[in-house]
C-alpha cells in the first residue's frame, strides 16, 4: 500500500473511532455506532483529500468508510437493525461479496432491493426486457413513468437512492448460455430470478461450471418454490424442463412474488455470510392460498 493511502487509512480509522457513539441495544449491550450522516461526511472528505485524477466515485468512498468502520467493530447506522441477525464480521463479509443475478422483473426487483438494503456490496444484474402495463401488478420498479423503459435502467436508478455504496452493474440485454457463463464468472453466488422455464437449465449449467451456488425461485398463482443448487448437483430446472411455465396460466400476484423473493434473499444472505445453505438439494414450497409451507427434497 502506498504511504499516502496508508496514512489516509490511519486517519480515517482515527476519525471513525472519534465519531462512533455507544448505542445501547435492547438486551443491554452497548454497540459503537457511526451515524449515517457521519458516514456521508467522511466519504465526502475522502473525495476532497484526493487529487482530481484519483478521486473515487461517491459510492466507492461510502463503501470504504463502511468497511473501515466494520473492521474496527463499529456498526454503520444504516446496518444497525441487521444486528444480531448478521454479526459485524458477517456484515463486512456481505459488503465484500459479489452476486450475479439474471432477471429484474417481479422476483428480481424485490430480491435486488433486499440485497442492497442488507449491504451486499457488489451486484451484477441482467435483463433485456422493458416494462409493460401488465408488470404494474407486482414489479417493484414498474411505475407509470417507467413503462416502456429498460428494467435494468430503472433498477440502477432505484439503487442510487436506496444504497449508493453498492457497486451495481446493470446489463440491459438478454443472455444466451455463453453470455451467462461470462456473466456469472467470478461471483460468489448466482441468483436465478428468470421468468418462465426456458432459460433456467442454461443458467443452472453455467453456475455449476463456474463453481458457485445457485439460488432459484418461481411463482405461479399463489404458490411458489425456492431452492438452492450447489455446483455439480441437480436442481429444479433439471426436472421441470424448458416448456411453458405455470405462471402463464395461473398468473403472478404480488404477494406470492414478494414472498418468494424474500425467501430467496434470506437464503442468499445466509450463504454470502458463510453459513450452510438451508435449501441445498431441497425446495421450500409455499401456497399463500392455503397458508402452507413445506420443504421437500429433490
Amino acid at each position: 500500500m502506498p504511504a499516502n493511502d496508508s496514512n489516509a487509512s490511519v486517519q480515517l480509522e482515527g476519525r471513525i473511532r472519534e465519531l462512533a457513539q455507544p448505542t445501547r441495544l435492547a438486551d443491554g449491550r452497548e454497540l459503537p455506532v457511526l451515524s449515517f450522516y457521519f458516514v456521508q461526511d467522511l466519504a465526502r472528505s475522502l473525495g476532497r483529500s484526493r487529487s482530481p485524477q484519483t478521486v473515487r466515485p461517491r459510492g466507492q468512498s461510502l463503501a470504504q468508510v463502511e468497511r473501515a468502520a466494520l473492521a474496527l467493530g463499529v456498526c454503520p447506522e444504516r446496518y444497525l437493525r441487521n444486528f444480531d441477525t448478521y454479526s459485524l464480521d458477517e456484515q463486512l463479509r456481505l459488503l465484500s461479496s459479489s452476486v450475479a443475478m439474471v432477471g429484474l422483473g417481479g422476483l428480481g426487483g424485490y430480491v435486488l432491493e433486499l440485497l442492497a438494503r442488507a449491504g451486499v456490496g457488489n451486484i451484477r444484474a441482467a435483463d433485456g426486457d422493458e416494462f409493460v402495463a401488465s408488470n404494474l401488478n407486482r414489479q417493484l420498479h414498474a411505475t407509470r413513468r417507467s413503462l416502456g423503459g429498460y428494467k435494468a435502467a430503472a433498477a440502477a436508478a432505484r439503487l442510487k437512492q436506496v444504497n449508493p455504496a453498492i457497486s451495481f452493474e446493470p446489463v440491459a440485454s438478454f443472455l444466451d448460455e455463453a453470455g451467462m457463463g461470462s456473466f456469472v464468472a467470478g461471483s460468489d453466488l448466482c441468483l436465478d430470478a428468470l421468468g418462465g422455464l426456458k432459460d433456467r437449465p442454461a443458467l443452472l449449467r453455467q453456475a455449476g461450471n463456474a463453481g458457485i451456488p445457485l439460488v432459484t425461485a418461481a411463482v405461479a398463482g399463489q404458490s411458489g418454490f425456492v431452492a438452492t443448487v450447489l455446483p455439480g448437483e441437480r436442481g429444479p430446472a433439471d426436472f421441470f424442463g424448458a416448456g411453458e411455465g405455470a405462471e402463464d396460466t395461473l398468473g403472478t400476484p404480488a404477494p406470492a412474488v414478494a414472498a418468494a423473493a424474500s425467501l430467496m434473499a434470506g437464503e442468499a444472505l445466509n450463504i454470502l455470510c458463510g453459513r450452510e445453505p438451508k435449501l441445498a438439494g431441497k425446495m421450500l414450497v409455499f401456497d399463500l392460498g392455503q397458508m402452507s409451507f413445506e420443504t421437500v427434497s429433490f
